[in-house]
């Protein structure tokens, strides 16, 4: 039996007089990856910044390991939760490797953070290639690759990824979720994605929960999703 990592329980989140959640409920297990979908301004993005403490909640809680915590980020990443945002946001004028060193901040011993970082390059060898190029003069696909290792830096029992194919060529797309799916398997890292990329993404994904103005619409295993067109049906307002 695998045990809940993390929950959201009846969580909302404001903006002004907009509720931009509107009491969510999902969870998500150690080892499987669970995707977000929805709409544009469904509110799959403020989940995760309510996870990593940059959206405070107007209600609700959010437990880790079945006891409930405040979210900081500081807090966070210690607790063993990593968020990778929307954007490849790499440090352009700092090298891989120093891109890297930053992932690894709250490790206190050098030679850890060598270790990890040795590991993270055997899952990313394009990075052990460029580790002292800087960051800035990397191929899209590759800072996308930069960003995912330096989530993985603080070995986190969750990530949470936001769009992280946005932008990016069908090649590199597939490269991407192969990555994804590659961290799942060999650090054993549950994750929590949001992605435009339907299709590529529940190839991967275990579960998918569907949200819509806010809220979840449906929630079921990831093939289920597919097969039942869910997401057509939130999207033509029939659930």
């Amino acid at each position: 039996m695998k045990e809940t990592l993390l929950q959201l329980q009846d969580v909302s989140v404001h903006y002004g007089g907009v509720k931009a959640l509107d009491g969510v409920d999902i969870s998500i297990d150690e080892g499987e990856i669970v995707a977000l979908m929805g709409p544009n301004g469904a509110g799959k993005s403020t989940i995760l910044k309510a996870i990593f403490g940059l959206a405070p909640l107007a209600a609700g809680r959010i437990l880790w390991h079945e006891k409930q915590f405040r979210p900081l980020p500081h807090e966070v990443v210690r607790r063993g939760i990593a968020f990778v945002p929307q954007g490849r946001r790499v440090f352009n004028h700092l090298t891989v490797e120093e891109n890297l060193e930053i992932g690894g901040f709250i490790v206190k011993e050098k030679a850890e953070v060598q270790r990890r970082m040795a590991e993270v390059m055997a899952t990313f060898p394009v990075l052990r290639e460029k580790r002292r190029v800087k960051a800035g003069l990397l191929s899209g696909g590759q800072q996308q690759m930069l960003t995912l290792a330096r989530g993985l830096m603080t070995d986190p029992k969750v990530l949470l990824l936001d769009e992280p194919s946005l932008g990016l060529a069908p090649k590199i797309v597939k490269e991407v979720f192969q990555k994804i799916r590659e961290i799942n398997e060999q650090h054993q890292t549950a994750v929590l994605v949001v992605e435009h990329n339907i299709k590529s993404l529940l190839e991967i994904a275990d579960r998918a929960y569907v949200l819509d103005k806010g809220r979840v619409a449906a929630a079921d295993k990831a093939q289920a999703v597919l097969q039942k067109r869910i997401l057509e049906k939130v999207l033509l307002g029939q659930i």
